[in-house]
């Protein structure tokens, strides 16, 4: 089972269990909607491509996360973070690919699988780019299956007749790596930050009510 298939079934109990309910409740998703998400997703990815014309169209690795950040994109709360999702979604397509470039082309030269490699790079730049948990998935997933557009069309423009494969094999690996770790990085992150927040406001708090109590006492 590949890294993709198994991150979704660890990410499925999680849910299941409540463990996971705060983030979904930040991308205004149920616990019912995330694992119908999660199983389209697993079980989408073991059924053929479908074949258009050069493209060939993965169900569970291309087609289901694309409709779920196209639900997220309608679902955000300002102009402000759809622009956002969609200008880091661009940059993470380039950083991707770019970073495609850069890699060996043998396998055996790379001490780690290249699809994780995009995965996790993909991830930190969606969450970096898109701030809150929704935008760093949409910037995650969308930002790898735009990279993988522009190398076919790359690969078409230079007269190369390849076929054009979205979410297929390892693909699914990178686009379900790159949308967690998004998320994951901005759930840490977003918590640690509310947490200190928090702190100071109680701090603030204590201090003025000590203020409160000495001008009590000196009256």
């Amino acid at each position: 089972m590949s890294i993709g298939l198994v991150l979704l079934s660890v990410v499925s109990v999680l849910i299941l269990f409540g463990v996971a309910q705060r983030v979904l409740d930040k991308m205004q998703l149920t616990d019912r909607a995330a694992l119908l998400i999660a199983a389209a997703i697993f079980f989408g990815g073991l059924l053929p491509n479908i074949e258009i014309g050069r493209v060939s169209l993965n169900v569970g690795g291309a087609l289901v996360p694309l409709g779920v950040c196209i639900y997220m994109l309608l679902k955000t709360d300002t102009a402000r973070e759809f622009w956002r999702a969609l200008a880091g979604s661009v940059i993470t397509a380039a950083l991707v690919f770019f970073l495609g470039r850069l890699l060996p082309d043998e396998p055996e030269k790379i001490w780690i699988d290249p699809n994780y490699v995009y995965g996790i790079a993909g991830g930190i730049v969606a969450y970096i780019l898109g701030r809150s948990r929704r935008a760093a998935f949409i910037c995650g997933v969308l930002g790898v299956l735009l990279a993988d557009i522009a190398v076919g069309v790359m690969n078409w423009v230079k007269g190369i007749d390849q076929q054009l494969m979205l979410g297929g094999a390892g693909a699914l690996d990178v686009v379900v790596l790159s949308g967690l770790i998004g998320v994951l990085l901005s759930e840490l992150v977003g918590e640690v930050i509310e947490r200190i927040a928090r702190r100071d406001e109680q701090s603030r708090r204590e201090q003025y009510e000590s203020r409160s109590r000495r001008r009590e006492k000196a009256k």
